[in-house]
């Protein structure tokens, strides 16, 4: 297949993403994860992982995209930003911004269906699958490979433009494109995220161990939370955005322009006795279409009683 096509292909690809509100796309070759490999069995092997089994499942499909999607030749990774234009009230228990508005699962799963169709009317017959943060795929390591940013100390994707206030997803065709390349890291020496983490769950720059996390405690860990981090969630009931919140980077994060993820009003009025004596008719009212939904009603009350 000649440069010239495979250009002109992942240009339109790219001003298509741009059209579909995505706020970047860059392409990289599917292959084998090397520098991942040894660095997830590392993590796996200390339980940084916790009670988040599933991580440990289907190595290989994480490592490798082509066992994940027969065939497949290019990994299309995007960004869609999240970050709000009006925060929750200071008097309130905190839950992180990407669950502000509508379940970004859905949202971002019809944007990449229609990228899909757009391949499919532009190129002609291209397979490939479409994956928002639900299958054993290393989102944040793709994007760094496809040059949409690197990975910061705490672990997130960062972008000099625009920080780490959003949503990563990929498609995974079997058609050869023009790749991009690998960005530097900017971190230098700041250690402003390792220094604010109200758990100490960054471990090392560019380590996190997720079974501190309080997003894992938040969200994932099902059983009672442990005794010995009371008083360490920094008023957080689903999710932590400290890390991203004192980021130099994120200094630059422009509200997105998603309708679907405005939050629902009282959600940004709601102050820490609301919280307390919220009933499941206002849950389900607030949250209606919300990633929130995921930690139930029961969770979410588990967590603001642990932070009362």
């Amino acid at each position: 297949m000649s440069i010239d096509i495979k250009h002109k292909w992942t240009n339109s690809i790219k001003t298509e993403a741009k059209r579909l509100g995505f706020l970047s796309c860059g392409v990289s070759k599917a292959d084998f994860l090397e520098e991942e490999a040894p660095r997830l069995e590392k993590w796996l092997n200390n339980n940084m992982n916790g009670e988040m089994s599933y991580m440990a499942n289907h190595f290989d499909k994480r490592l490798d995209p082509r066992k994940l999607v027969e065939g497949s030749k290019s990994v299309i990774s995007l960004l869609l930003n999240y970050y709000p234009e009006e925060t929750q009230t200071e008097d309130s228990y905190k839950i992180s911004k990407y669950a502000y508005g509508q379940d970004y699962h859905h949202v971002i799963k019809t944007k990449l269906r229609q990228l899909q169709e757009f391949i499919s009317e532009e190129i002609g017959e291209v397979n490939g699958r479409a994956f928002v943060d639900s299958a054993p795929v290393l989102d944040k390591a793709w994007a760094a490979k496809s040059g949409l940013g690197w990975i910061g100390k705490h672990s997130n994707l960062l972008t000099q433009r625009v920080g780490s206030f959003y949503f990563i997803a990929e498609l995974i065709v079997d058609l050869e494109l023009e790749y991009d390349h690998a960005v530097t890291d900017h971190c230098g020496t700041c250690t402003a995220c390792i220094d604010a983490c109200p758990t100490q769950a960054i471990v090392e720059p560019y380590v996190v161990d997720g079974s501190k996390c309080i997003s894992y405690f938040t969200i994932e860990l099902k059983n009672e939370l442990p005794n010995e981090m009371k008083g360490s969630f920094d008023d957080w009931m689903f999710g932590c955005d400290v890390c991203q919140d004192v980021c130099p980077w994120n200094r630059f994060s422009k509200p997105h322009n998603e309708p679907l993820f405005n939050p629902n009003p009282d959600l940004l009025s709601m102050t820490k006795k609301d919280w307390e004596e919220v009933t499941e008719e206002v849950f389900r009212k607030v949250f209606q279409k919300s990633a929130v939904k995921r930690t139930k009603y029961s969770g979410l009350t588990r967590n603001i009683d642990f932070l009362k």
